[in-house]
């Protein structure tokens, strides 16, 4: 397909995503996570590092893949650790105060840990030098410690830039770098109604509450109400309770726009054809990837969380390769506003 064949595409599956997250998004959102990210983690990790990650060292994506696992074990080990430990008569796990301080501990480390995978993926971006490299990584490692416990760093680092940010505002920017470079009617147009559909959950309809399937509320339950809430209190500045995410206009609104959000960020990579090039990609990488997603599906359906933990550093590891792209995004944008500015000679 030609680039106006793909943006068409995609304005159909923005409008087909957008309706469906209108009527089932905790189901939606549900459903594309589990089916739609692992098939993303695994294609587009795989893509991103034969690219060297659009870092300019050969060597680099050891580096982010070291700050993926970083930030991956402290998310990984209570579950794990829960899932294994003894536990007392009445079914309660065994966790001793010392035990329990090391989760705490970890637990308050993520921040910092996702700014340090953050600000040094620009690092690597910045200088090739190795000295300046490790007094940079030092200099960002003192900085993430100073104000890890800040409110506005779990906010940024921990609850928006590996979320909303990693599937909504960079890939509003990889259609805006698209749009400019194409200077294309559909690639406007593709940004259009991109915006549009994000704006549309908090205008249209605001009246309707579509709460969850009993099913897919014991899913949500044990899986991402944190994260509505979490979202909630930073937008609305409330303490939000779990009616309040699944059964006021507030908690619907907020839903549908992340059940959007991810279902096309994914939707979006898989119609790149001309960019990934899945005809060229080699029959074996094709087999063992789909063996993988295969037994990744599995595991969703027969526990949920422990899918969602299993490839927790599948989802974190994609989103720190993708950081050098984003940055490169944001510079060809600014180069060609920059261009468009300029006065002719």
């Amino acid at each position: 397909m030609n680039a106006n064949q793909i943006n068409y595409l995609n304005i159909g599956l923005m409008l087909v995503s957008c309706i469906v997250a209108f009527i089932v998004p905790f189901e939606m959102f549900l459903f594309s996570y589990a089916i739609l990210g692992p098939l993303h983690y695994l294609t587009e990790i795989s893509w991103l590092h034969k690219r060297q990650c659009f870092s300019p060292g050969k060597k680099d994506f050891i580096i982010m893949g070291a700050m993926a696992l970083a930030i991956s074990i402290p998310n990984i080990f209570p579950h794990f650790y829960i899932m294994t430990r003894p536990v007392e008569a009445d079914g309660s796990v065994i966790i001793t105060a010392e035990m329990n301080n090391l989760m705490v501990g970890m637990s308050s480390a993520i921040p910092a840990l996702v700014f340090i995978g953050f600000a040094g993926s620009a690092l690597l971006l910045l200088t090739t030098n190795t000295l300046k490299r490790v007094v940079g990584f030092v200099l960002l490692g003192i900085l993430a410690w100073i104000f890890h416990t800040e409110k506005m760093m779990f906010l940024i680092f921990t609850v928006l830039i590996p979320t909303l940010v990693h599937v909504f505002v960079f890939t509003g920017l990889f259609i805006l770098v698209g749009a400019l470079k194409s200077r294309s009617f559909s690639g406007i147009l593709s940004l259009l109604v991109f915006i549009g559909c994000g704006v549309s959950f908090f205008v249209l309809f605001p009246n309707t509450i579509t709460g969850p399937s009993p099913m897919a509320m014991q899913k949500y339950d044990a899986t991402f109400l944190v994260f509505n809430q979490q979202l909630y209190d930073a937008f609305i500045h409330a303490n939000p309770d779990k009616n309040m995410i699944y059964n006021t206009n507030t908690g619907t609104m907020l839903a549908r726009f992340i059940a959007f959000a991810y279902t096309y960020h994914y939707l979006n990579w898989f119609s790149k054809t001309s960019i990934i090039k899945w005809h060229q990609v080699p029959v074996r990488s094709l087999v063992i990837t789909g063996v993988i997603w295969v037994g990744s599906v599995l595991l969703y359906f027969s526990d949920y969380r422990t899918g969602i933990m299993a490839l927790y550093f599948l989802s974190y590891l994609h989103v720190i390769f993708e950081f050098p792209l984003n940055f490169h995004s944001i510079k060809d944008i600014g180069k060609e506003i920059g261009a468009r500015l300029r006065p002719a000679s």
